[in-house]
Order: C-alpha cells, then structure tokens, then sequence
C-alpha cells in the first residue's frame, strides 16, 4: 500500500488537491466530495486525504458506496489507517471491513490492538470472520501472511465452454482470473491455465486436457521472499499457496511481491546502516522510538570501539617507541573496514536474490578470498611506494604499513563474506552484519595486526 510519489520522494497531488478538498469539507460540497471519490484514482485520493483530521476523511468517504470506500480505504498509510479505525463506529467499520480484499483485509487487522481486533470481529458475518482468523494465523513474512483468498478456480473434468461461464460468475469475487487454477473436489491443485489459453482452446475440450500440470507453488508456511523470488525468477502474475497436505489456499499476486521487495529492500538498508527496521514511516514514527531504534547499535558500536582502544593501550609501548605508527592508522583501519563492508554488501546481495547451496557458499567465500589477497596485494605495493616518496619512512618501515594492509584487507574480505552467511545459518537475517559493524570488528583486528607487525619487524 503506498501512494505516487515524485522521484525526490515527496508527494505530488496532496499540495495540489488537498486544498480544493477541505474547501468542500468546509463548504458542506457533498456533490464535490462525491466525484471527488468516484472521478480521480483511488491512489490519488489516498494521497489527498493523507494528513486530514480522521472526521474529515470520513466525510468524504461517506460521499461514496461502501465498496468504492474500501477500495480507497486499502491504499491509505497503515498509521493513518489504525487513526480512521479509532475514530469509527463498529457497525460501519465491520462493512467497510467484509469489502475489503481479503489480503488487505488481514493488513489492516495485524496492525490492531487486541482489545480493538475483540471488539470488531463479532460483528462481522461468521464466514469471514473464520476466514479472517485463519489468516491471522500464519507466521509474520510467511507465504500465508501476504495471499489472498479470492482467486479463480474450476474442476478439470469440465468444458471448455463450461469453464468460462463458471469463470464468468466467479469473477466480481477474484482479485485477478488471468490465471485459473484446477482444483479437485477436495481442492488440491492438478493444474493450471491461462485466460488467454483458455479463450483459445476448443470449446469442446476437458479443462483436462488443455490445462499444464506443471504448476510452480509455495507452502503456506513458505518464507514470503522464496515467493518473490519463484515470482520474478519465472515471471509469474500469481502463485498458487498451498497448505501441509498440498490443498490451494490461496495465491500471492505480483502487486504483494512488490510491496515484499520494497519492506525487504528497506529492513536491509535500515540493518547494513545498524539501525533497528522501522514499522511504519520515518515521520509518523515517534522520536523516542526512532532515538531507541539507532541508540541499540549505537551502543553495541561504541563498546566495540571500546575493545579497539583496550586493544590500542595493550600495545602502548610499540606505540611510544615508534610513534609514527599513528600516523597511517586510519588509512589502516579503513582498508580493513570498507573491503570489509563491500565483501558483506555483495554477499548480503546474492543471498538476497537466490538460494544459496552449500558449494555455492565455499565458492563466494574462496572467491571473496581470492579477491582479498589481490586487492591486499595492489594496496599494499601502492602504499609502499608512496610511504617512501611522499613520507620519508625507509623500505622496512613502509613494508610494516603495507604488510598490515594486504593482511586487513585480505582478513575484511573474509570476515564481510562468512559472517553474513553464518548469522543466516543461525535463522537470522544475514543483514544484521551491517556495515558499520563489520568496520568496527576490522577495526579490533586491524589494531592487532598493525601492531603485531611492527613489532616483529622492528
């Protein structure tokens, strides 16, 4: 659910329109506010309305049929969205509720409290309240937690013909028929075919016998990301999801996939920048929450900065003894940090866009070393050469600082690209190993090599 926007990221009808929009509220315009809802598109309207008091967006809502308001209601922001539910009565909430699809249905209610959730569910028809249940219950970022439950199905002992009249009534209820599942009396899936396959075949012909069998599907229970994937790896419009007994229970429809890529896409920023994921924008998020989000890492970082000075006082004596040493500390430092933190962004990366075998993972490691050794090897030689031309340190001295730095670049390349795929071995988001902490682990490291060189050279 999210609203058109311009490229610099901020909204492009809401200045525009939204004035004209309180000039009706203001002017009692029922007739304005009722093209308003009716004429321009639904992710317009959400747009216009975001920022208005939750009274006056009921106002204009209320200009419009209950199905057109739920058809607007789904693309308002969440946050907005929990506003409008505390400002409503039940009974036309929980119709505003059974209009809704089905998967942007269950979106809204996670984000209820339990005490609001209690009072809303008896209200609404036994049917889809049991259905409402059911899809709370799959885990947060499964494959169940983002389908819907109205798509298109048919039997595949019947025409052709047949088909597409049942296709017709089934139709006003499905969030998209291009794809028509078949399905036996006991609903699990034999099949698949298109719209347009369908329309071609002969009228005459079992669903049977024209249908592909070859049907590419999720378990309920499924990460939500492998159903991104199977999406755009064979460039599906809908997935089917099935349950531990492989029964169709719902479909995953290109639109959800991209709202899944957009969260990922945005928990991996906020976690390779160590900060906590936000649940909802960066200003409709409090500030002490935001101040907690960043302070947790802030602080992992600081006492990690810590043990990179405990590690410096242990060293103190080749540090006084040599005191040119803290000049080319942070070129040091650095060269271990960012190689580092390229080697985990490109590992985070492929593991993101496909599933990774056991082989797969020792060859991007081999290869990540492979890489370390070749850059050490190029920054150390150049940072040789231009400690004695441009600092005046003899070979030996110039060969402690490039030594150490075809080490820590080797040592960053390693550690950027296994600690990644260890945290995912231990069912955590590899993307936790962000890159201000794999250059505070470098720096650690970096600290001792330095100094362990120059001692054993020296």
């Amino acid at each position: 659910m999210s609203t058109i926007r311009s490229s610099s990221g901020m909204l492009v009808y809401n200045p525009l329109l939204q004035p004209d929009l309180k000039l009706m509220l203001v002017e009692g315009d029922d007739v304005g506010m009722q093209q308003f809802c009716e004429v321009l598109n639904p992710v317009i309207i959400a747009e216009v309305m975001q920022g208005l008091d939750p009274e006056d967006v009921w106002r204009v809502l209320a200009s419009s049929n209950i199905e057109r308001q739920a058809e607007i209601f789904e693309l308002i922001d969440p946050t907005q969205q929990i506003e409008l539910v505390a400002s409503v009565e039940r009974k036309h909430l929980s119709s505003l509720v059974e209009a809704m699809s089905a998967d942007d249905r269950v979106d809204l209610l996670e984000h209820m409290d339990e005490e609001q959730l209690e009072a809303l569910l008896p209200l609404i028809a036994q049917a889809e309240r049991e259905e409402i249940r059911k899809m709370l219950s799959y885990r947060e970022n499964s494959a169940g937690s983002i389908m819907t439950t109205e798509y298109a199905s048919l039997p595949e002992n019947v025409t052709v013909s047949e088909a597409l009249s049942r296709l017709r009534q089934q139709a006003p209820d499905s969030e998209t028929i291009y794809y028509v599942f078949v399905v036996n009396e006991a609903r699990h899936l034999h099949g698949v075919i298109t719209l347009r396959e369908l329309i071609l075949a002969r009228p005459g012909a079992l669903l049977a016998d024209v249908m592909r069998r070859d049907v590419i599907a999720v378990q309920v229970d499924d990460d939500r990301e492998k159903a991104a994937r199977l999406i755009a790896k064979f460039d599906l419009i809908a997935l089917p999801v099935l349950d531990e007994v492989n029964r169709l229970v719902g479909i995953i429809t290109h639109d959800d996939v991209l709202d899944v890529v957009q969260e990922e896409a945005e928990e991996d920023a906020y976690r390779q920048s160590a900060i906590q994921p936000l649940e909802h924008s960066y200003l409709s998020t409090p500030l002490l929450t935001i101040a907690w989000k960043r302070g947790v890492w802030l602080l992992v970082l600081s006492i990690m900065a810590l043990g990179t000075a405990t590690v410096m006082r242990a060293f103190g004596k080749a540090e006084r003894d040599e005191n040119w040493l803290d000049w080319f500390l942070p070129l040091v430092l650095a060269s271990g940090g960012n190689t580092g933190s390229q080697s985990a962004t490109l590992v985070i990366r492929a593991m993101a866009m496909a599933t990774l075998s056991q082989k797969d993972r020792i060859r991007m490691a081999f290869r990540e070393l492979l890489t370390g050794m070749i850059l050490g090897a190029v920054l150390g030689l150049f940072s040789w050469t231009a400690l004695q031309l441009l600092f005046s340190r003899d070979w030996m001295q110039a060969g402690v600082v490039s030594l150490t730095i075809a080490l820590v670049v080797t040592m960053g390349t390693v550690t950027g690209s296994l600690l990644p795929m260890f945290f995912e071995s231990l069912g955590m988001d590899p993307a936790i190993m962000s890159n201000p902490l794999i250059a505070s682990l470098s720096d650690i490291v970096g600290v001792v090599i330095y100094f362990s060189v120059a001692i054993l050279l020296l």
